[in-house]
């Protein structure tokens, strides 16, 4: 309980000084509203169903992307924690490419895929893949060395090891390094929506920004926010604390 009430005061001092910036007048309230403002306008996007219709768009492509992601990433980092030709030459060109913000793939998208859904989810695809890539090879690069010379005293080898001891072993970490590639996916995905005519959050952003509505470039900003805290909590966090727990490791939560 005051872990929450902690969290609470948090929010309501940050709305308190937002609140109280806004009423002194440091900027034009047309370019810095307050917090009720923000909300109404929020409000007035939740009833017009505006915000539902672009938070489903997004949501879709985002799901899309992800599984792509997840689906290419974790073979590839066992393949380069594993395999020593991957290791060797597959991974520094996975570690040079995640270097390159997710967003300069959007010119080379537009390009090939035109002003499409396909442009958008291969910047997000390329946003989140080699992260989680790389977070997989850490996580099996992790793994007890003690566990492995058992395993490998009990006779047990192939593919039995790799799917029975080295990936469940791992798993709490490969869980990790997928919250985290989720995060990269979704701000690649708003970058993305951002550039062009999308039907998603990021429009409706570039729309607030056109109209000079600065509470609805606000009030999307905070419904972003949201959805993000919402995923992570309900979704990541509790997958991660079951692993952790069943694994032995919620002490190091």
């Amino acid at each position: 309980m005051k872990r929450y009430i902690h969290k609470l005061s948090m929010v309501l001092l940050l709305l308190g000084v937002w609140e109280l910036v806004a009423r002194l007048g440091v900027w034009s309230p047309h370019l810095f509203p307050g917090p009720f403002t923000v909300a109404k306008s929020l409000g007035a996007m939740l009833s017009d169903g505006r915000m539902a219709e672009a938070t489903l768009r997004s949501m879709g492509r985002l799901f899309r992307a992800y599984l792509m992601s997840v689906g290419i990433g974790i073979p590839l980092g066992l393949l380069i924690a594993r395999i020593a030709f991957f290791r060797n030459a597959v991974k520094p060109i996975v570690s040079g490419l995640q270097a390159l913000p997710s967003i300069c793939w959007l010119p080379l998208a537009l390009l090939w895929f035109g002003l499409t859904d396909a442009a958008i989810l291969f910047v997000v695809v390329m946003g989140s893949v080699l992260g989680i890539a790389i977070a997989t090879e850490d996580s099996v690069n992790g793994v007890d060395p003690q566990l492995v010379r058992v395993a490998s005293t009990l006779g047990v080898k192939g593919l039995r090891f790799q799917f029975g001891v080295m990936l469940p072993a791992a798993l709490p970490g490969i869980v990790t390094g997928l919250k985290l590639g989720w995060s990269f996916a979704w701000r690649a995905l708003l970058a993305g929506e951002l550039l062009f005519v999308s039907g998603g959050l990021g429009q409706l952003l570039t729309v607030g920004r056109e109209l000079m509505d600065v509470p609805q470039v606000m009030a999307v900003m905070v419904a972003i926010i949201l959805i993000g805290i919402t995923v992570d909590r309900v979704l990541f966090q509790t997958v991660e604390g079951r692993l952790r727990r069943r694994w032995g490791l919620a002490g190091a939560v």
